[in-house]
């Protein structure tokens, strides 16, 4: 499975972004996927993953800002970010996971999101 990133970018505070993740290679037993997020100096985090049949997860951090999406016909997941603060600011990774073992199986390359005050 590989997973390639993109969307991140510099914004400013308030502002709104879309990261995109496409999905390739033998992706058929994936049960869900995930956002993830390292900032500076700081271990990378859980951000929002949804399972297979539809289910969200949000860490409280971003519930209300932040949506997660998938398009399976395209294999593609996507995070789309409203409100953005200062402290979103980190390398964004995707993940694709089996089962419910969330957070373990396959990450993208990372796509950098900056928010500027």
């Amino acid at each position: 499975v590989q997973l390639q990133a993109s969307g991140g970018g510099l914004v400013q505070a308030g502002g709104s972004l879309r990261l995109s993740c496409a999905a390739s290679g033998s992706i058929f037993s994936i049960n869900g996927w995930g956002w993830y997020r390292q900032a500076p100096g700081k271990q990378r985090e859980f951000v929002a993953h949804i399972i297979s049949y539809g289910s969200t997860n949000y860490a409280d951090s971003v519930k209300g800002r932040f949506t997660i999406s998938r398009d399976n016909a395209n294999n593609m997941v996507y995070l789309q970010m409203n409100s953005l603060k200062p402290e979103d600011t980190a390398v964004y990774y995707c993940n694709a996971f089996y089962g419910l073992a969330y957070g373990t199986g396959y990450w993208g390359q990372g796509t950098q999101v900056t928010v500027s005050s």
